[in-house]
């Protein structure tokens, strides 16, 4: 059980540090009690009961001291049942309100403890009460609750008393005014009188900011040795000749933004160095990425070297790979592009790997099929990796190990913006270039929400839009609408308040203005709105025989083989389908000039990042686009700040940084599949400034330790970069 929450060492166990404190030095007596103020009470049970009403079970607890009362009440509160008995002790912590019944108070959803009774030992008791008392998230049953992570984490800091190791320079540790290991590990979990209680909630005692200190300086230290390592590795030098610009300057479709000259600059530079490039290329939706590449793998094949493409999805491999066929038709030079995908039969396999083995391909685009052990190039130079998170570090690390000779330059894209504190820790080995520029011929998209109850005056603008020539998506988050079926992508998982047991109960929607882009509202209910989740299946067909009947509508979603993924592409592409009823298989990099309009039904359910990208495929040509998000009756608070967001903003990078201070690195982007360290105490939108100086810190003992750091000093300090890195830091192997 502990295992299952990673505690396999007793470190580990030291490392699990309390997630809130409460202040058990002074508790209240019930008739000092005011109302408003927050207060920890320590009282008896006198009786308790579950009540149910029409909205939901609320569980109610009588706590007395002599003749004074207070009720506690927790809604939703059946979990709770069987927990409370008749005289047990109890301490809670909340927010003092009037009772409405009696004169006494009552606390709405405390945070509670039950106590030991009198008969319990001393030392149980001195832990618990009297105090400032750690509360630890349970790892599982009762036995592991917090009374049981209180006596054995206490007894083990007893039992390492004066012995414990310190794996930090001391003389970093003087510099920085932080304590040592033993003594912050001691105060994180039994913090001494005095320490203020807003400072632990916060996680912002010296004790606490050294242990995220220590956590975050191994991870920057790893990764800075990486840099340097890469650095003396043999990699390719490529020449810029005149040649080379000639090359470029035949197939560039536009004058490029100053965004991509700086960026391909960068870029240019790196693969002039005899070492290894390892470069991060972000940009926003839209923002030319794409091109850049294409600029930096031409460098490449003009001095003799392929260049390999790898793409997430099939439908985007395709597309990247008709887009670099038609560029390279205006080339003088003879290039030869391949595409090598899965679902490609096996004689179609072969003869493209014969062709990558001979060299005789110069531009290779695929999906996780180049990683294929049976894929080995002649001669490769530069690898771009697109959308690389959805991949895993692991396999971009197999594909630049392919080659005997010189390590390949690899340059990394994506087009999900990331906030700086997750570049430093999941891709903190690149280097990293920005595109903050879109190109010149771009129009804002208009982006409205509209509630379910008005779908009719949305399929009106839909249809007016074709008309005018425009082409349409329609996102739904299911395929079919069984209770079986699977959503296509993470339905965003609204937290809980802050402290509270429960989910943020959802609220009605907030009715936007529309009346711009919709002028006549039709206030009748939509009847599919109260219906459950719409599914592109069914919806393809309603839309298809009736509030769309005459157009032509497509269908597209994950189900479908690769083949037919492609012809409905292709045929949307061309023009052939008006309105394409898709789920979100579209989300990434397909790229319709003629779309106009994007609508996405339940958008409450969709994560920002998702939101903003399914955006961005609309907007690429001259007309006036149009993002409209439809909500269902109930929203909750976190889908109302998306939705909000998403119609405040259009910037991919403001909206990056929101998505991670509502959703948490964790599930920015799924830590096993991006590669996201499991840290178990730093934590990156809160320590960001601790971060940097962990990055900084990091270079700087890298480049020189100084005299004042001993030999043993330093002999800690590896073992505890190997020990951090081959068993927590596993899965950022990058390079």
């Amino acid at each position: 059980m502990l295992a299952a929450k990673g505690i396999r060492t007793a470190e580990d166990l030291l490392y699990h540090l309390p997630f809130r404190y409460e202040d058990r030095q002074n508790p209240r007596s019930l008739d000092e009690l005011k109302v408003g103020e927050m207060a920890s009470v320590i009282a008896e049970v006198r009786g308790f009961a579950l009540l149910r009403t029409r909205k939901a079970p609320i569980f109610e607890v009588t706590l007395g001291q002599g003749r004074m009362a207070m009720k506690c009440m927790w809604f939703h509160g059946g979990y709770l049942e069987g927990k409370f008995h008749t005289g047990q002790t109890v301490a809670v912590f909340g927010k003092v309100e009037p009772s409405r019944t009696t004169r006494n108070f009552k606390m709405i959803n405390p945070q509670f403890e039950i106590l030991p009774d009198a008969s319990e030992d001393a030392e149980t008791r001195m832990l618990e009460v009297g105090r400032i008392t750690p509360v630890y998230e349970s790892l599982g049953g009762a036995r592991l609750a917090s009374r049981w992570q209180r006596k054995v984490i206490f007894h083990l800091l007893e039992g390492l008393r004066g012995a414990m190791p310190e794996c930090l320079p001391r003389a970093m540790l003087d510099r920085l005014s932080l304590p040592d290991r033993e003594m912050a590990l001691c105060q994180a979990h039994f913090p001494p009188e005095g320490t203020r209680m807003d400072a632990l909630q916060a996680w912002a005692t010296p004790a606490h900011k050294r242990l995220i200190f220590e956590e975050l300086f191994f991870l920057e230290l790893g990764l800075e040795l990486k840099r340097r390592k890469m650095r003396e590795r043999a990699g390719i030098s490529f020449a810029t000749t005149d040649k080379v610009r000639e090359a470029i300057r035949e197939v560039l479709p536009f004058h490029p933004t100053a965004a991509q000259k700086r960026t391909l600059g960068e870029i240019v530079q790196d693969m002039r160095e005899p070492s290894p490039m390892r470069r991060l290329l972000q940009g926003d939706v839209g923002s030319g990425k794409t091109i850049v590449a294409l600029q930096a793998m031409l460098v490449a094949m003009e001095n003799g070297y392929q260049a390999a493409l790898m793409a997430p999805t099939e439908i985007l491999a395709t597309q990247h790979f008709l887009a670099a066929r038609k560029l390279l038709e205006k080339s003088s030079r003879n290039y030869r592009i391949v595409l090598l995908t899965g679902s490609l039969d096996e004689d179609r396999k072969r003869a493209t790997r014969s062709l990558i083995n001979r060299g005789e391909a110069h531009l290779v685009i695929g999906t996780h099929a180049l990683i294929e052990e049976k894929v080995e190039f002649d001669r490769l130079g530069l690898v771009v990796v697109d959308e690389q998170h959805r991949f895993g570090v692991l396999q971009r690390f197999r594909l630049m190990k392919k080659p005997n000779q010189a390590e390949p330059d690899v340059l990394v894209m994506t087009a999900t913006p990331i906030p700086r504190t997750l570049a430093l820790s999941l891709y903190g080995d690149l280097d990293a270039s920005v595109l903050d520029e879109l190109p010149p011929g771009r129009t804002p998209i208009v982006t409205r929400r509209v509630p379910d109850e008005r779908a009719d005056d949305v399929w009106d603008f839909v249809r007016k839009q074709v008309e005018q020539g425009r082409q349409a998506y329609v996102v739904y988050p299911v395929i079919e609408g069984s209770k079986d079926d699977q959503p296509e992508f993470d339905f965003a998982q609204d937290s809980p308040a802050p402290g509270s047991t429960e989910p943020s109960p959802p609220k009605a929607a907030r009715k936007g203005k529309t009346a711009t882009l919709f002028p006549k509202m039709v206030k009748e209910a939509n009847p599919s709105a109260k219906s459950g989740l719409k599914s592109a299946m069914e919806m393809h067909e309603k839309l298809r025989t009736g509030p769309l009947a005459g157009l032509r509508v497509g269908l597209l979603h994950g189900r479908l083989d690769a083949d037919d993924k492609e012809v409905t592409m292709r045929r949307f592409q061309r023009g052939e389908i008006d309105v394409l009823v898709s789920t979100t298989v579209i989300e990434v990099g397909v790229d319709v000039p003629n779309a106009s309009v994007m609508v996405i039904e339940h958008a409450e359910r969709f994560g920002l990042a998702q939101l903003h990208q399914l955006r961005g495929r609309v907007g690429r040509g001259a007309a006036k686009s149009y993002c409209i998000l439809m909500t269902g009756e109930r929203v909750s608070e976190q889908a109302e700040e998306r939705l909000n967001a998403m119609v405040r903003t259009q910037d991919g990078f403001e909206l990056a940084e929101l998505d991670l201070q509502m959703r948490g690195p964790g599930e920015f982007f799924g830590t096993k599949q991006a590669g996201l360290p499991d840290f178990r105490v730093a934590n990156l939108i809160r320590d960001k400034q601790v971060l940097e100086l962990a990055k900084q810190e990091a270079a700087r003992f890298v480049a020189d330790p100084g005299t004042d750091v001993s030999e043993a000093e330093r002999t800690r300090v590896r073992e505890r970069l190997k020990e951090a890195w081959q068993r927590r830091y596993g899965l950022v192997e990058a390079g």
